[in-house]
């Protein structure tokens, strides 16, 4: 169960990273797209990084969910 708990606050842990990577990531593109509102490609990369933000805190959510679980 220790181990489990230790897994889950890694993986948990790492997401949090993750997640302030990607929105420092769409925080430049956003401030790209002000001086080149029209490129294709960053909007393609905003789309990837707000789809890859919407997973990760899916995943925050449900790392949240079992440690909660485990430390109850």
């Amino acid at each position: 169960m220790k181990d489990q708990t230790t897994l889950y606050q890694r993986q948990y842990n790492n997401a949090l990273r993750t997640i302030e990577r990607l929105r420092n990531r769409q925080a430049e593109i956003d401030f790209k797209l002000k001086s080149n509102p029209i490129c294709t490609h960053l909007h393609k990369d905003l789309r990837m990084v707000n789809l890859d933000i919407t997973i990760t805190l899916n995943e925050i959510e449900h790392l949240e969910s079992h440690l909660f679980e485990y430390n109850s």
